[in-house]
C-alpha cells in the first residue's frame, strides 16, 4: 500500500475516532501531495511522498522555533504533535553508526580524500539514504569523516 493510500485510510480512521489533530494534519499533507501530483501531471511514487513528508516536517520544525521565540508554547506543542503524526509515515530512521558506515562506503566508492569532494560523496550517498536521515545530518557526518 502506498503512503498516499495509507494517509487517505488514516484520515477516515481519524474522522471516525474524533481525532481532530490527526485528521487535520493528514488532510493538509494529502492536499500537498495532490497539489504536487497536479503540478507534475502524474501520480507520484513513495520516494516523492517521503520527500513531501520531510518537507512538511521541516516546515513544522521551523514553526516550533518561531512559536518558542514568540512565547507561544501551545503552538510549539501542536507542531510537535503534528511532527509525531507525520513521522509515522517515514521509513525507519538510520542511527548515527549506520549513517557513518554508509558514508564511509560512499567515500571509499568515490575515492574522496578532502572536504572539497563532499558534493561527489553526497551525490552517491543521498539516493541510498532516501528519507531515512535528514540531509543536514548526512552532510555533517560526511564533513566530519572528510575533515
Amino acid at each position: 500500500m502506498s503512503i498516499k493510500t495509507q494517509i487517505e485510510n488514516d484520515i477516515f480512521d481519524a474522522m471516525r475516532s474524533g481525532d481532530v489533530l490527526r485528521k487535520n494534519t493528514l488532510r493538509m499533507t494529502l492536499s500537498t501531495i495532490k497539489l504536487a501530483e497536479i503540478d507534475r501531471g502524474v501520480p507520484l511514487d513513495d520516494a516523492a511522498y517521503v520527500a513531501i513528508l520531510q518537507k512538511e516536517i521541516k516546515s513544522r520544525r521551523e514553526s516550533i522555533v518561531d512559536a518558542e521565540r514568540a512565547g507561544r508554547p501551545e503552538l510549539a506543542a501542536e507542531a510537535e504533535a503534528e511532527i509525531d503524526i507525520l513521522e509515522t509515515y517515514l521509513p525507519a530512521q538510520l542511527d548515527q553508526q549506520d549513517l557513518e558506515v554508509m558514508a564511509r562506503e560512499a567515500i571509499t566508492e568515490v575515492g574522496a580524500t578532502s572536504a572539497r569532494e563532499m558534493g561527489l560523496v553526497m551525490k552517491v550517498l543521498m539516493p541510498r539514504i532516501q528519507g531515512r536521515a535528514e540531509g543536514s545530518q548526512v552532510s555533517q557526518v560526511v564533513r566530519n569523516l572528510l575533515g
